[in-house]
């Protein structure tokens, strides 16, 4: 039996389509027609959210916790809340925990759900932009571990954050070459240096303004570059904690579609090196340190909307098409039209969560 969202509204292009139907069958979008239904439209169907930046979630952080277990319960917390795919992150730690993390996702790649495989996020990193992450295992890549790396990864390392003023070129090149997503992030790379990492072919730069060469008068660095680089995109946390809402409304005017949301966010956790301590809507380290967020995607897109002065389309977009573009699954979500994967959020006329669809079925 199709499933119906009845008189409801979606965006198509950048127009707002008003008195819809929606008809689902199996697990795609079927047809879409204007509504007999003539009551009130207090309905807005947008594509799931994908979130390339998440290190737990349903009380879960998996790094402390790696197992099939872990991720299977962050799917299901995510998908809850709107996130149709993610990238599990592992910040900087030892090699053991990072094998274990990428043993465990591909054991766990048969009966994934919305988990789209892993975010390395360290530990090949500047040592003056780490922010939270454990100095101890910071150190520069060497190409035979990369090899072995990505070998043993055996597809699941979607994306890696790298400083790449430290990284030798072939490193880069090998990354790049084995469909990798490199992201510029945890760097102190002059405006220069990060020129030309974007011109090699890195695509996109981790949570814009945290951890990395500021913007200054006479020393334009990290965030000048990506302003002025035609292809270089960027990934920001719209909490108002990591960046002020001002300046997330400054850098979504000059970046446009170039800029994406992620959520950072990390679980309360008392084990391991990274121990966080949730203080209001962020969470630190036991020194104070800021350490992840406790955001939503839909949160993140809320906020854009109504302290950041971006058009709610705009903000859907860098939610879903931007990030699903970048990593090369528009097919899974970003578009609302007959034939596409039905995996979509259904919000009320405030932007409150009304009904999550995965892949036809409500969640």
């Amino acid at each position: 039996m199709p499933k119906v969202i009845s008189n409801t509204s979606y965006f198509q292009g950048n127009d707002l389509k008003h008195n819809q139907d929606l008809i689902i069958d199996g697990d795609v979008i079927s047809n879409i027609s204007d509504s007999n239904n003539k009551e009130n439209n207090h309905t807005l169907v947008v594509p799931g959210f994908i979130d390339l930046q998440i290190y737990g979630a349903g009380d879960r952080l998996f790094s402390a916790d790696p197992s099939v277990e872990s991720l299977t319960i962050m799917e299901e917390d995510l998908l809850k809340k709107g996130t149709t795919g993610f990238l599990a992150c592992m910040a900087t730690n030892s090699p053991e925990v990072f094998n274990e993390c990428i043993k465990v996702a591909k054991e766990h790649r048969s009966a994934a759900k919305n988990c789209l495989g892993l975010h390395l996020e360290g530990p090949f990193l500047n040592p003056k932009r780490l922010g939270a992450h454990v100095p101890a295992f910071v150190r520069k890549a060497s190409l035979d571990e990369i090899k072995k790396l990505i070998d043993f990864g055996d597809g699941v390392i979607k994306m890696m954050t790298i400083a790449p003023e430290l990284q030798d070129d072939n490193v880069i090149e090998y990354l790049l070459n084995n469909g990798v997503v490199v992201s510029l992030g945890h760097s102190n790379a002059t405006f220069e240096e990060a020129t030309a990492a974007y011109n090699k072919g890195i695509q996109t730069t981790t949570h814009l303004f945290n951890a990395m060469s500021p913007i200054h008068h006479r020393e334009p660095g990290i965030p000048t570059a990506v302003f002025s680089h035609d292809k270089a995109i960027a990934s920001i946390i719209a909490d108002g904690q990591h960046v002020d809402f001002e300046v997330v409304k400054f850098a979504q005017k000059l970046l446009k579609e170039r800029l994406f949301l992620i959520t950072d966010a990390v679980t309360a956790c008392s084990t391991g090196p990274y121990q966080h301590i949730q203080k209001g809507n962020k969470y630190v380290m036991p020194d104070g340190t800021l350490s992840g967020s406790s955001l939503t995607m839909l949160e993140a897109v809320k906020n854009c909307v109504m302290h950041c002065d971006i058009n709610l389309n705009d903000a859907v977009k860098m939610a879903t098409s931007y990030p699903a573009k970048l990593i090369g699954i528009q097919n899974l979500t970003a578009n609302i039209a007959s034939g596409e994967l039905a995996n979509l959020v259904v919000l009320d006329d405030e932007l409150n969560l009304k009904e999550v669809i995965f892949k036809g079925k409500t969640v």
